[in-house]
């Protein structure tokens, strides 16, 4: 080891003898993480500013210094360079930075072990390492660590056990091993001491032997306990029945055999928790303990057994034909399977895209204004989005025509969606109606000359001389298409004028749903469970599409109920994604009333002045660039409104105590209230919106909803879950 950093620093010095001594020994220790790497274009990027010239490291990207007592200058506190696709290794002089207390390098490439060395950092207490292709075993010395309270390890490729060292990480409150390669039984007597540990997370792994029964003893565990997608074998140890109740279990895919324990934590657990466990019976699951095998005897416990007149089973020719019925439907589906697909295939335009190129207004619309191929969506699966038709020869000529001509005065209407067709003058002469105004403009209805309906948004008047900007972001938001995002159609530039066309969403958004139309008082909304799981399913797909799909990875910056749309059937749209970029390269003025399209009506003032704040604790600091993990946090403030029929800062929350209900509750105190709820074990009765307290059968959909809110809402961003997991986890709610 000593010989390394000799090695390392003597080159170093030979590269540069004079400016080398100047440099802080934190930063000789960050330039060993430059070293570390490659050579690619994401490398040099990412480490454009670490100079060996410098004296002081703290301005560097990725690192963050704090002022120590009894020390000069600041020391390296934090080191994040997270998904920057860097290719390298992590080096051991990380661990001579004895002041570090958070080392984030999640979704790069780094490969090999993770050096003993590193834990000689004693101040570290948060490890992310999480999505690269690390090798080797968990370091038995990673317990050395005093103050170690989060490390995730997920979607590597380690190996071996958990050692039992383990039990010395007193402090650790996350634990995230999951998407390995880890096996060999978990060792018992470890867990009882971890009374801090929140989250365990060991599923996709290859462990073996039965679940330790001291797993019960985690009294701090919140939202899921997860152990799916392994090879543990036996019984469910009863003691879980002890964990809190906000706890949900997922043990699918197991080789767990016997009943189902029925008391404390099991009562508030749905059958998708125990799934794919062919030897488990007993509620939730639709399969009675009586027709098990007995695991003692080898041998089944037949009704004569029990005293009972044993049944006839099927006759062999009714199982054949059985059989025979079976294989042919499912020869049919897949058929019709086929047939879908290769008809989506051929169409035009592919990926969501009509069968025919029909003008709005034909026989493909539907009520709501919206194309036929809007039902279709671009699939994730092979981590693409589809190209839109955005890039067609004859609209690259009209986007070429208009950067040549960026300063006349004559604007262009240019259509997205090829299916979607007319003038701008049938535009002008429309007849429109004002729905709301906002900082991102004033949004009209507007209804053509054919009897359809379009969302029409006024930007502003700014932004003449940057149409190349414009027209970049335009062409990344027109290749959105999901059947739970608001599609946009076309748009209008001109010097001096801006404008959105986007499909016309008829029921309204769900803050209205919810509320009725006097904006955040109670009585207004009447949605069913049913419906509300189904929104939040639909709003979730969505958000997950843009974060995950789309060609920017859009972060939405501003999810609320206001900007999750509604349709007659009550299927979720998430709106006005992308345009804050949009608002600061028109510079709009959003306080002018002037520029109304042709045929509206007189301004009108907004609907109401938005008081809740989604916002997540960090997007509250000035300066901070918005990330997908707000809208994970604001996406779960939403799931409680939905839960509770209460916004963040309604102020007749049936939880706040009465010295909160005259000022309203913050996103961050309703957050908290749940919370506190769980802990006590209130009623569920006293948690939820009355309106659901009359659909009793929903009482365990509900509970894993709030499980899915309150993980979305964690303080620390890094252990929120990514939308699309989010997402995931809804679609098994009620399936």
């Amino acid at each position: 080891m000593k010989i390394v950093q000799l090695l390392f620093f003597l080159i170093l010095f030979l590269q540069n003898p004079n400016p080398l001594s100047s440099l802080s020994p934190d930063g000789l220790s960050l330039l060993a993480l430059k070293s570390a790497m490659d050579s690619s274009p994401s490398s040099v990027a990412v480490f454009s500013d670490w100079n060996e010239n410098d004296s002081n490291p703290c301005h560097w990207s990725g690192v963050s210094c704090m002022k120590v007592h009894g020390f000069p200058d600041p020391r390296v506190v934090g080191i994040t360079i997270a998904g920057k696709n860097l290719k390298g290794y992590i080096p051991s002089e990380l661990g001579s930075l004895i002041f570090l207390r958070r080392l984030n390098l999640h979704g790069n490439q780094l490969h090999g072990s993770i050096p003993d060395q590193l834990f000689n950092a004693s101040s570290l207490h948060s490890l992310f390492l999480y999505g690269n292709n690390l090798t080797g075993s968990l370091p038995p010395s990673i317990c050395n660590l005093p103050r170690l309270q989060n490390l995730d390890l997920s979607s590597n490729a380690l190996s071996g056990g958990i050692p039992s060292s383990f039990s010395s990480c007193r402090e650790l409150q996350r634990l995230v091993l999951s998407r390995n390669k880890f096996s060999g039984e978990i060792p018992v007597g470890i867990w009882s001491k971890l009374q801090n540990l929140m989250q365990l997370d060991l599923s996709s792994n290859s462990f073996t032997g039965e679940i330790p029964n001291d797993l019960g003893e985690l009294k701090s565990l919140t939202g899921t306990l997860n152990l799916s997608f392994n090879e543990f074998t036996g019984e469910i140890p009863k003691t879980l029945e002890k964990l809190p109740v906000a706890v949900s279990f997922d043990l699918r895919n197991n080789n767990l055999s016997g009943e189902i324990p029925q008391k404390g934590t099991f009562s508030n657990q749905g059958p998708t928790a125990f799934l794919n466990n062919p030897s488990l019976c007993g509620f939730p699951l639709q399969k009675s303990c009586q027709n098990i095998e007995n695991p003692s005897s080898g041998s089944s416990v037949s009704g004569q057994e029990r005293g009972s007149k044993p049944k006839k089973g099927l006759k062999p020719g009714l199982i054949i034909l059985i059989s025979v019925a079976d294989a042919a439907a499912v020869a049919l589906i897949g058929l019709v399977i086929i047939y879908i697909y290769w008809k989506r295939k051929d169409s035009p335009n592919g990926c969501c895209s009509c069968t025919s190129k029909t003008k709005l207004g034909s026989n493909n619309q539907n009520q709501n204004g919206t194309m036929g191929c809007s039902l279709f969506s671009c699939s994730c699966a092979n981590g693409e989005a589809e190209e839109s038709d955005l890039d067609s020869p004859s609209e690259k000529d009209s986007h070429e025509h208009n950067t040549s001509s960026g300063d006349q005065e004559e604007g262009n209407l240019v259509a997205i969606d090829k299916g979607f067709s007319f003038e701008l003058d049938e535009l002008l002469r429309a007849s429109a109606y004002v729905l709301g105004k906002s900082g991102l403009g004033i949004v009209y209805k507007v209804v053509l000359g054919n009897g359809i309906p379009v969302a029409v948004r006024r930007l502003g008047e700014g932004g003449g001389q940057r149409y190349k900007e414009f027209v970049a972001e335009i062409q990344a938001i027109g290749k959105i298409k999901h059947p739970n995002v608001v599609k946009l159609r076309a748009y209008y530039w001109a010097p001096d004028e801006k404008l959105l066309i986007c499909d016309f969403i008829s029921n309204g958004n769900l803050a209205f749903a919810l509320h009725g139309r006097n904006g955040y008082a109670s009585g207004g909304g009447s949605l069913s469970w049913t419906t509300r799981l189904k929104i939040a399913k639909g709003a979730a797909r969505g958000l997950a599409y843009l974060h995950e799909c789309s060609p920017r990875k859009f972060v939405h910056g501003d999810v609320k109920p206001t900007n999750i749309l509604l349709d007659n059937d009550f299927n979720a749209y998430i709106s006005d994604f992308g345009l804050n970029r949009l608002i600061s390269i028109t510079g709009s003025d959003q306080t002018s009333t002037g520029g109304l399209i042709g045929g509206a009506l007189p301004y009108m003032k907004a609907v109401q002045t938005e008081k809740p704040n989604y916002k997540a604790p960090e997007a509250r600091v000035i300066g901070m660039r918005p990330t997908q993990k707000w809208d994970v946090y604001s996406f779960g403030l939403v799931l409680l409104e939905l839960l509770t029929g209460k916004s963040p800062e309604s102020s007749s929350s049936p939880m706040a105590s009465a010295s909160t209900s005259s000022r309203g509750e913050s996103g961050v105190d309703l957050v908290r209230l749940v919370k506190r709820g769980f802990e006590v074990e209130k009623p569920l009765s006293e948690m939820v919106d009355p309106m659901l307290l009359q659909q009793v059968h929903a009482k365990k959909e509900v509970m894993a909803v709030f499980h899915v809110a309150l993980a979305c809402t964690e303080s620390d961003p890094e252990i929120r879950p990514r939308m699309k997991t989010v997402s995931e986890n809804l679609d098994k709610i009620g399936n």
